[in-house]
């Protein structure tokens, strides 16, 4: 069981951000966030979006860095990525 969190380069409200996941259950990772004092409102259906200023503090609580390209890799190995086409219209 592993939650990653990946290299903050997602431009959006003035800062950037990060993708935190689980390798292995939506249960784990909704705990790891709520151990973080991650909001629930930053999950995105298989990830949490973080902002880069909390990258650092994950990384202490066990969560492990990885590369953007990496973090899709275990998403999709691990059966839990929901693909952009499956994603409801916002």
């Amino acid at each position: 069981m592993t939650v990653l969190v990946d290299t903050p380069m997602w431009p959006a409200h003035g800062m950037l951000w990060s993708h935190l996941v689980s390798d292995t259950s939506l249960e784990e990772l909704h705990a790891f966030a709520r151990a973080q004092g991650i909001p629930r409102r930053g999950f995105d259906l298989d990830h949490y979006d973080v902002p880069a200023d909390r990258v650092d503090a994950l990384v202490v609580a066990g969560a492990r860095r990885v590369s953007a390209g990496e973090l899709t890799r275990a998403l999709i190995a691990s059966g839990l990525r929901v693909r952009a086409k499956d994603r409801p219209a916002r």
